[in-house]
């Protein structure tokens, strides 16, 4: 095998590539056939000093591999052999396939670019590649990352100093990671922004004292700890779009306008039906949508709505029964809004909104049992309120009349009455279970379509599972708030990354499940420049056929695992 250039007259650009030389059958001619195609020369130079260097040795090992192939290859050890302190014994292989994706999202250019110019003696490329895949495979603080950098079949040469210094300047190439990823995305996999998913989470940080971004707010998890929130869009398909980061104390239905306004502005998408849950359904974000000329299909509380709507929901003669229980009605119906206008002054605005309501049993059984732990601690509560306080009363003080609470302390205040369960309470709850409204700017959808489009919103719910456990996005160990945004920015990656794979695996296997059996093609060094590897499954078959990378070789010699390491950098 050789290296092969080839030059393009048209575009002055040369192409490399690992040919073999082979008789052909009918002809005896010598002809070559593509072992390695390995892109144009200066995209290589981005990457390396000499590329043409390095691939001719290359295909020299790669010559050198497939002979010894041919043969078997017989080991001598020594049983008093040691194991040394400074040198990785153990290499994964796994983390190639996320390095295939990486290298399509042309993450690799794009780092070259940014480091033309800053005078800096280490690799962007190197540290953003080694904080993403570690991310994904086994997460920790930047410090934990940086320790465990041997374990991966590249050199990365540059300091834990190097990776901190890192972040900040990720942190400042945010907004152009983001539209490159756009463009490489819809370029790689036909990215669809016909209906875009939004929601909000929160992140927790285990400090004592909150400061302009890190506020006390109502966290998701009921941590007590600052937080941020974040906002995060997603395509029809499930892969993320956008984040952006809000101090701890902002109310969710203030993060879409921001968010909204930057993919507008940025990415050139011509119209987007967003879909959210109610947390989102205000009369600003509506207004916003509808005059950008975009649609949305928010879900509509029930309990809190107005009483028109109400009288609608529970009025039984115009439903349509699809299946046993579950029975769904729509109309398109006048709605008013209150809208801030340029002056900040509320106004009144009506429009025009599909309205679906549907009654499911599933909904109502699980409405009475989501409510059963809290009936209960209710109970208890009146057996003894003195053992509560605000704090512990919490999702149960509903169900109780008149139960005090000390407003400093949040201790049980007593009273002349005596507290009581508050029947009414769980009665007006009780006639809601099980029914659930969606409104849409969209009137020509189709019941079936609006709720079909509605459920898409357990992508995003999904993604904010897998981020905090999988990924570990929290607690965050960094402080700077450059930093904590470049910490977020490489979580963000490796989510697309992730979900990149499940897409090209066609959603088989769960993100743990892919995290795992990556983690498990792991080989150890025997002796000779061999490994022996021990571990082959499913998911690396279907990973490896989506990637074309091969994980079931039992023994590689450190010159096929330098092949592999090229292959998974063609893009």
């Amino acid at each position: 095998m050789y290296l092969k250039q080839i030059p393009n007259k048209k575009s002055g650009r040369t192409f490399l590539s690992i040919v073999e030389p082979y008789r052909h059958k009918e002809s005896g001619n010598t002809r070559t056939k593509t072992v390695l195609a390995l892109g144009y020369l200066d995209e290589l130079e981005k990457e390396m000093e000499d590329p043409i260097s390095h691939y001719k040795q290359v295909a020299k090992e790669m010559t050198e591999e497939k002979k010894a192939r041919r043969h078997s290859v017989k080991l001598e050890c020594s049983m008093g052999d040691t194991i040394s302190q400074s040198v990785c014994e153990v290499k994964n292989i796994g983390y190639l396939a996320l390095s295939r994706i990486y290298h399509e999202l042309g993450l690799h250019t794009l780092m070259a670019s940014r480091q033309r110019g800053l005078g800096i003696d280490y690799q962007l490329n190197s540290v953003l590649k080694m904080l993403v895949y570690q991310r994904i495979l086994d997460p920790g603080s930047k410090k934990y990352t940086f320790e465990r950098r041997e374990g991966y079949c590249e050199s990365y040469d540059f300091s834990l100093v190097d990776v901190y210094r890192s972040l900040s300047r990720f942190a400042g190439m945010k907004e152009g990671l983001f539209k490159h990823l756009h463009k490489y995305v819809t370029k790689n996999y036909s990215r669809d922004t016909r209906n875009v998913f939004y929601d909000v989470t929160n992140y927790y940080f285990e400090i004592d004292e909150p400061d302009e971004l890190r506020k006390k707010g109502v966290s998701k998890e009921h941590q007590p700890s600052p937080i941020v929130q974040l906002g995060l869009l997603m395509d029809q398909q499930g892969l993320p779009i956008t984040y952006k980061l809000f101090s701890g104390n902002t109310n969710d239905c203030q993060t879409l306008l921001p968010v909204l306004s930057e993919v507008r502005r940025e990415y050139g998408i011509d119209r987007m039906v967003v879909v959210a849950d109610r947390g989102l359904n205000t009369g600003d974000n509506i207004a916003y949508n509808l005059l950008k000329g975009d649609g949305y299909v928010f879900s509509q509380t029930v309990r809190g709505a107005n009483q028109e709507l109400k009288r609608y929901v529970l009025r039984q003669s115009d439903y349509h029964v699809r299946e046993e229980g579950f029975k769904i009605k729509s109309r398109v119906y006048p709605r008013t809004i209150s809208v801030t206008n340029a002056e900040g002054k509320k106004v009144d605005v009506s429009i025009d909104e599909k309205q679906v309501v549907f009654y499911s049993d599933k909904y109502a059984r699980r409405a009475k049992s989501e409510r059963e732990p809290a009936l209960l601690k209710a109970q208890k509560i009146l057996e003894n309120p003195s053992l509560y306080n605000k704090s512990s009363a919490y999702g149960a003080a509903k169900y109780i009349k008149d139960l005090v609470f000390d407003k400093v302390t949040g201790e049980v205040i007593t009273t002349g009455r005596c507290p009581q369960f508050n029947l009414d309470r769980l009665r007006e709850e009780e006639q809601w279970d099980g029914y659930y409204a969606i409104v849409t700017s969209e009137l020509t959808l189709s019941d079936e379509q609006v709720i079909d489009t509605y459920r898409g919103l357990w992508q995003i719910e999904e993604a904010f599972k897998v981020t905090k456990s999988e990924l570990a996005t929290r607690p965050v160990y960094v402080s700077r708030h450059d930093r904590i945004e470049a910490h977020f920015l490489t979580c963000f990656i490796g989510l697309l990354i992730l979900r990149i794979l499940e897409l090209k695996t066609k959603r088989q296997f769960s993100p743990a499940r892919i995290i795992e059996s990556l983690n498990r093609a792991s080989g150890m060094y025997v002796e000779d420049g061999l490994y022996v590897f021990s571990h082959f499954d499913e998911v690396l078959e279907k990973v490896g056929l989506a990637t074309s990378l091969h994980f079931d070789l039992k023994y590689r010699s450190k010159s096929d695992i330098r092949s592999l390491v090229a292959a998974s950098k063609k893009n």
